[in-house]
Formats: structure tokens, sequence, C-alpha cells
């Protein structure tokens, strides 16, 4: 009983010691709240693929009545924004080469006659495929804009109907997708930082010495150095969190108790991997320098822009060391599908494991470091 006490004391004063040390230092204590909250806003706005304003360039050939409703009825919509009309199709290359446009419609002479007789009408839309995302989305709106139009023209509706609907973001609003990768991201690459800053801090302030003639246990001060990044990461992901709640209204389905438990398992993992880098480099800037080279990587890996299942099958086997596939995924279900732990289990299993074996590592770093 004693010896658990005394544990826990040894415990509690190095981690108000690494708390005051994060906090006491501006740098530090700047890099744990504002980059969190500007990058939360800054992806919510930036990193969204809806298409809500896409400029467009039209070719009308035709000049006929037919040609000016189709045209009136891209025009209507709220997004297709008509940003040019040009006589002929060689004007087309400079606007989209611009990026002045992301799409022209032509209309070929014989649009109207064609019509008239019964025949087939083609229109050309050229896109721009540097956006491969907007591009698809414009030429499918658009697809869908011309089959209306030739239904109201013609009176006739298809025997066929296709009605579509969306589970757990029935307007397809990308925000709703970034958003929950970005907790498990930006709160992962904090943690990731600051854990491995915590030894090369005290290197450069010259008080690596003092800690190893404290009178405590090389497990307590390993133990002791990752829980305070636990904690900043506990508190960015719930800034986190709300900013998506109450600014973006993007609602949480979950149960609060399985997203922090996902969310404990996660960073436990992320300090793992930084208390690693810690412990092998000598100052703050070779820090910064493994956590950039390290987090690029496990960013790509992780699936928050793919899907891991369309990546090579050498790269899925890499992606099971990566806490960021498992905690993206944990955080994207809870969050959005509102799945208990119980059914996502198996994610914690690769978590676990990585935590495990990341402290280890760290461990044995560490104490190498110290003999």
């Amino acid at each position: 009983m004693e010896g658990t006490k005394l544990y826990l004391q040894q415990l509690a004063v190095i981690c108000r010691k690494e708390i005051l040390a994060i906090w006491q230092d501006k740098a530090t204590r700047l890099i744990i709240v504002i980059p969190c909250i500007i990058l939360g806003f800054l992806f919510g706005y930036a990193a969204n693929y809806n298409l809500e304003d896409a400029p467009y360039a039209v070719v009308d050939l035709s000049h006929s009545r037919e040609s000016t409703d189709l045209i009136a009825a891209i025009d209507g919509t709220r997004f297709f924004r008509r940003k040019v009309t040009l006589q002929n199709a060689s004007q087309i290359g400079k606007y989209i080469d611009n990026g002045d446009v992301i799409m022209a419609v032509t209309i070929p002479e014989d649009f109207a006659k064609r019509l008239a007789k019964g025949e087939t009408a083609p229109v050309q839309v050229i896109t721009d495929g540097r956006n491969t995302v907007i591009a698809g989305q414009a030429a499918n709106d658009i697809s869908q804009i011309i089959s209306q139009y030739n239904r109201k023209r013609t009176g006739r509706k298809s025997p066929i109907t296709l009605e579509t609907r969306t589970w757990f973001n029935p307007n397809q609003i990308t925000r709703w997708f970034f958003l929950p990768g970005i907790i498990g991201l930006l709160s992962f690459s904090q943690v990731f930082l600051l854990s491995g800053l915590s030894v090369a801090r005290e290197r450069e302030e010259g008080t690596f010495e003092q800690i190893l003639v404290a009178p405590v246990s090389e497990k307590i001060i390993l133990v002791g150095k990752a829980v305070p990044p636990m904690i900043v990461g506990m508190i960015q992901c719930t800034i986190l969190l709300l900013i998506s709640l109450f600014w973006f209204q993007v609602p949480f389905a979950g149960s609060y108790l399985d997203f922090y438990t996902a969310i404990f398992f996660y960073v436990l993992s992320s300090t793992g991997f930084g208390l690693c880098v810690s412990s092998i480099s000598k100052n703050m800037q070779q820090v910064l320098v493994y956590v950039i080279v390290i987090m690029v990587p496990m960013a790509l890996l992780s699936g928050i822009i793919t899907p891991v299942s369309n990546m090579p099958v050498f790269l899925q086997v890499l992606t099971y060391a990566d806490p960021l596939r498992f905690g993206l995924e944990l955080i994207r279900r809870i969050y959005l599908e509102g799945l208990p732990l119980s059914s996502l289990a198996w994610n914690l299993v690769p978590l676990t494991l990585i935590a495990a074996v990341a402290l280890s590592v760290a461990g044995y770093l560490f104490r190498h470091n110290l003999n």
C-alpha cells in the first residue's frame, strides 16, 4: 500500500512539473490552443468539395428558343454561375486554362432542328479535370439538369425512376466527412509534437541531468512525461468537437463515453510515438524534423483523404502500424453513425498493440539513453 502511495505521489510530482513546463512556456502554450482553433475553423471552411459556386462558360451556336431555355435552366440553379458567353469553341481553352471557369457548355447550330425532328441533339460539356471531384460533380449536375429540361420539353417521364437516400449525411455535405477526421488528425499531430518535445526540451534547457538524479524510477519519469500530452490531446479533441457541433452544426450521433474512450486509446498510441522520437532526439529542432517526416506518410496512409481499401496491398499492410487509421475510423463512425464501441472493438486491438509496442520501445530507448 505504501509503495503504491509513493508511486502515485512521485507520478503526480512529475506530471505537475511537465504541465507547468508546458503552460509556462508561451510558445508551447500557443501551440496547444491557437493552432487547434485556427485549423479547426480553416479546415471546416476550406475542406469542402460541395459544388456551391461553379462559374461556367457557354457557347450558344444555335441562338434558338430551345437553347435559350436550356441555358436558363442552368442559370436557374443556385450553384452554376455563367461567367462568360463565348462566340465560338476556340475561345474555351483560355478560360479553362486560367481557371476562370470550371466548365464550358457548347450547344451546336442544329440543336433546335434536331429536337424538332425528334433526333438526338448532343450538347458538349468540357470540365476542368485538374480537380476531378469538382469536375465529376459538375458533369453529373449538368446531366441531371439536361434530363429535367428534356422531360419538361417533351412532357414524357421515364418508366424507371431513381430514388436515392444517403445515410448518416443526408445532404452529402463534405464538411461532415472532414471535420470528424480533423479532430483525430490535429489532436494526433499536437500530442505527437508535445510528447516529442518533452525530453528534448529538458536536454536543451540543461535540466535533464536533474531528472536523472531525482529519487524516482525511470518508469515513473516515462509515465509522467506521457500523461500531460494525453491530457492536452483530450482537451484539443474537446475544442474541435465543440467547433464541429456548435459552429458547423455537424450532429453528433454516438455516445460521448464511447467517443472519449476511443480518444484515450488513440492519444495513448500517439504519445508512444512521440516519446520514441523524444528519446532519440538531442534537441527540439530534431524533434520537429522527425515529426514532419513521420506525420506526412502517416496522414496519407490514414484514410482521411482516400479510402484505405483503394490503396495497393503493400500499403494497406503498412497502415496496420498507423494509429491514425484506426483512430479516425473510431472517431468518424462513433460521431456520424452512432455505433457503440462494442461494434468497433476490433479497432481498439491494433491501437492497444501499437500503444504497447511504442511505449515499450520508448521505455527501452529512454533507459538506454539514461545509461
